[in-house]
């Protein structure tokens, strides 16, 4: 793996599998704490779903973040939707205001 000067390589570990991804020099601690999410993720649902293999527990770990996704996507448009109702009611405030 070819690391540009920039970029670092940092070794992870997740549901007992290493690999070493690449990330710049900032993001090193960033990418060791997310690996330890998607671990302790996979190996909690390995526990409570018994004897699965790790392609199971994968594929189980990428839906419950997909749906994690889906509902923080959904709460940020719902914010965004509420910000642009209070800027316009704070527009209309202000032009009435001032006129």
């Amino acid at each position: 793996m070819d690391v540009s000067p920039d970029r670092k390589t940092v070794r992870v570990t997740i549901f007992h599998q290493t690999y070493s991804l690449s990330a710049s020099s900032g993001e090193s601690g960033d990418v060791e704490s997310l690996a330890q999410s998607v671990d302790d993720l996979m190996v909690s649902i390995a526990t409570r779903a018994g004897n699965v293999d790790a392609n199971r527990v994968a594929v189980l770990a990428c839906l419950h973040l997909a749906d994690r996704l889906r509902t923080a996507e959904r709460d940020l448009t719902a914010f965004k939707q509420r910000v642009e109702t209070k800027s316009r009611e704070f527009s209309l405030l202000l032009d009435q205001a001032a006129g």
